[in-house]
């Protein structure tokens, strides 16, 4: 095997950029293993190794928005698993890492997380998160913009067949903003990913309030006679830097928040919003889109995969972090 000499590390990683293009094109090459805690984790059987991961701590802070998108406390194994026998290999590789979480006492309480972000079609490692008692919680998905510029239809026959207009939000609407985002984050917190804290209402409103600063937000409101019922926020590519290492495609936007409030939810008002962005995005030149959803909301999954949106990594969680079986 390349590397089994030297770095193991090396020869592990030039497998799984074979295995990740065969899988998924959008699958970027594996990037270094982060330092992170400083433990190490490799597998293998007679002097070949198979796997190698590194666990990274996180933990956020009162006034942090990430602090919504889940645990108050996070350990994150980075996984490369080349084969063969991918179930064994990332089998021993969690079992390296139950174990070393089992030493940390910071890793003991409720509101804790273990995280393994996994190529969503590589299905050869589904089994052994399951059995190991980790939850397919976090979806990122992508969507092509020039294989689905059309799949939208015009913006404004979105808006007029579900009777809203849309229009560019400005300073004036932050607290709309505000308050159709928590829509958003109170009904994902039904499913498991989001945690409504008390600083979530604050940090949201800082969040709109910088993206509502600058010039033409990619911040869009629906508004049935006046009234904002719905709301799409986005970041442009140069506010978007962080989601660079995640597909193999550039430039990539993200799309935060989408909203629609309760009882307008089914009537097109989402689909108009979308079609909007999209067209803003087509517009950029922008390659790809990306966005998160919780893998059990039974809403987010068909409406994304209906816009173009497809499934490249999904955070399968642990909670707490000693969870891990």
């Amino acid at each position: 095997m390349p590397g089994a000499a030297g770095d193991p590390r090396a020869g592990i990683a030039a497998l799984v950029t074979q295995r990740w293009r065969a899988i998924d094109a959008l699958l970027p090459a594996p990037a270094a293993l982060p330092s992170g805690c400083g433990a190490e984790f490799i597998a293998g059987a007679d002097g070949h190794h198979t796997a190698a991961g590194t666990c990274e701590h996180w933990q956020g802070t009162p006034e942090s928005l990430e602090l919504t998108w889940g645990a108050a406390r996070r350990f994150q194994l980075t996984a490369r698993v080349a084969g063969p026998g991918i179930p064994g290999a990332l089998d021993h590789l969690l079992s390296s890492w139950r174990d070393h979480l089992a030493g940390l006492p910071e890793a003991g309480g409720e509101d804790t997380a273990a995280i393994v972000t996994w190529p969503s079609r590589d299905i050869d490692g589904v089994g052994t998160l399951l059995r190991r008692g980790f939850a397919p919680l976090t979806v990122l998905a992508a969507r092509t913009t020039g294989r689905h510029s059309g799949a939208a239809g015009h913006p404004g026959g979105a808006a007029e067949r579900a009777g809203v207009r849309v229009r560019r939000a400005g300073s004036a609407d932050t607290d709309a903003v505000v308050r159709l985002g928590l829509e958003t984050i109170r009904f994902d917190a039904h499913f498991g990913g989001v945690i409504e804290r008390p600083g979530t209402a604050e940090a949201l409103r800082r969040e709109a309030t910088g993206s509502l600063a600058g010039p033409e937000p990619w911040i869009w409101l629906a508004e049935r006679d006046g009234t904002p019922i719905g709301m799409v926020l986005a970041q442009r590519p140069g506010d978007a830097g962080w989601t660079a290492p995640l597909v193999r495609a550039s430039p990539a936007a993200y799309l935060l928040l989408m909203a629609v409030m309760p009882g307008e939810r089914g009537g097109g008002v989402g689909a108009a919003l979308a079609a909007q962005l999209h067209g803003e995005i087509a517009r950029a030149g922008v390659a790809v889109t990306l966005l998160h959803y919780e893998q059990t909301n039974p809403l987010s999954v068909p409406f994304w995969g209906r816009h173009g949106y497809r499934p490249v990594w999904t955070s399968w969680e642990a909670r707490p972090a000693r969870a891990i079986r």
